[in-house]
């Protein structure tokens, strides 16, 4: 197995290290709630799951008041 021949030192290591740098996430606007999100990921408002402008899953919360109105 291959073994430096000589210690690198914490500063030279280091430098090879200095062009990673973190970047902001891209972020999408939904048509459909208005809500910023991250793209290509599935995203939460008020306790509902959307993903592409279109209701996933709903939150339990939700269901009983839609249910509680209609009777």
């Amino acid at each position: 197995m291959a073994h430096p021949k000589r210690k690198m030192s914490k500063s030279r290591r280091d430098k090879g290290r200095t062009h990673y740098k973190a970047a902001l996430p891209s972020l999408a606007v939904c048509k459909t709630t208005g809500t910023v999100h991250i793209p290509h990921r599935a995203y939460d408002v008020d306790g509902n799951l959307y993903y592409r402008g279109k209701l996933l899953i709903a939150s339990k919360t939700a269901t009983t008041e839609v249910t509680e109105e209609k009777a």
